[in-house]
């Protein structure tokens, strides 16, 4: 396996086959550029994963711990998901800690046995139960009474809940890389959701809702999602496992970063919009999009803009995110905005800006600290935030 950290500069040089070289240009987590008769493999910016594919294992690791990773992507999805949904994982590496947290999530939600709902299904039948389709029942037996086509409820344990938890089950048992006590848990999982319908090749991920009755489901439910939506796996050509886990890191932190804000102020008055349309010029040519802007009476009050970078030796960004910024404060008539980067340690430093009633707040977060602490940061950021609005 190679181990590459991320935005890492150097890379690794190493001799690839043109199917090895075609699979990581367009895995979307490495670069690949040639080097007499080798070739250098870095990680692309900001991107981090894992991918295993015609002999090849590379792993590009965050900056943040795995679990820390995959607490930012669950929360960015859902502010129901919990650190300790994939705090404590005691695994090594990234497929490693993403099996045992599926695992150990999915084994709690069915240690109280496997949840039955009531399913809709639809059926030809001699019996008739529930609600006759008429229109089907013309279309498809014109003149004819039996077998009638008829709509019921059935309880039974082949739920949308139950059908997404073994979609991601079997997703992850088929990846490489997986410790074996691991894959004979995840075996076993299987086996209890065996009368679950599989989920079809290409098909749409089952939608759930939480409700009472599903609660113990809740933290395994969004691990699955998490699993369905960020990790891939295909068959190759050669009848060999491609499986991939890529993460756009700059993405991961605006929607965590959004969706923790919206959580901080939605006890607030007005509304928290993400990715908020503005034009900057008079003729509306000059459009952009702003990632959160909270609006209150139907006017934006201020601006926040996600920066996943770290500051400068000397102790500064550049220069271009401020004058992004001042864009976004000119075309919204905004006098405060602040600018929030992922940092080493948690400070603020203020910029007035000249001959000009705006003020850019730079605002780093710490990201080496626990989730809790992460979320009361933006708490605070939050309450920053509203205070100076207010002032």
């Amino acid at each position: 396996m190679i181990a590459l950290p991320e935005n890492s500069q150097t890379g690794k040089r190493m001799a690839l086959t043109p199917a090895q070289v075609n699979y990581l240009r367009g895995s979307g987590l490495v670069d690949v550029r040639p080097s007499g008769r080798d070739f250098v493999v870095t990680p692309k910016s900001k991107r981090v994963g894992a991918v295993h594919a015609y002999g090849l294992d590379i792993v590009v690791t965050p900056k943040v711990t795995i679990p820390r990773l995959l607490f930012m992507l669950g929360y960015a999805q859902n502010p129901g998901f919990l650190p300790e949904n994939v705090e404590g994982v005691q695994a090594d590496g990234l497929w490693a800690i993403v099996a045992e947290s599926l695992c150990r999530n999915v084994e709690h939600a069915l240690s109280r046995g496997v949840l039955s709902g009531y399913a809709t299904e639809h059926s030809s039948s001699t019996v008739i139960r529930g609600r006759i389709r008429v229109g089907d029942q013309i279309s498809r037996r014109p003149g004819r009474m039996m077998p009638v086509e008829i709509t019921h409820d059935e309880f039974t344990t082949d739920t949308p809940e139950n059908r997404l938890l073994r979609a991601a089950v079997s997703r992850m048992l088929s990846v490489p890389r997986v410790d074996p006590g691991i894959q004979g848990r995840l075996r076993h999982l299987l086996s209890r959701l065996g009368g679950v319908s599989p989920l079809a090749h290409g098909a749409p991920l089952p939608r759930w809702r939480p409700t009472r009755i599903n609660t113990r489901y809740h933290p395994a439910l969004r691990i699955a999602d998490l699993v369905l939506n960020t990790l891939s796996f295909e068959v190759g050509d050669d009848g060999l496992a491609i499986a991939s886990f890529v993460v756009n890191m700059e993405k991961v932190f605006e929607d965590f970063l959004t969706t923790a804000l919206t959580e901080a102020w939605s006890t607030s008055p007005g509304r928290t919009r993400p990715q908020y349309p503005a034009k900057l010029d008079g003729s509306g040519v000059i459009s952009m999009n702003i990632d959160v802007v909270h609006v209150v009476d139907g006017k934006p009050q201020f601006i926040v803009d996600a920066k996943y970078k770290l500051e400068s030796k000397k102790g500064r960004y550049p220069n271009e995110d401020m004058y992004q910024v001042i864009s976004y404060c000119t075309a919204l008539g905004v006098e405060r905005a602040w600018l929030v980067y992922s940092g080493d340690t948690a400070k603020a430093t203020r910029h007035r800006i000249l001959n000009s009633p705006i003020t850019v707040i730079t605002y780093a977060l710490d990201l080496d600290v626990a989730p809790t602490e992460l979320i009361a940061q933006i708490g605070h950021l939050a309450d920053s935030i509203t205070a100076s609005a207010m002032s």
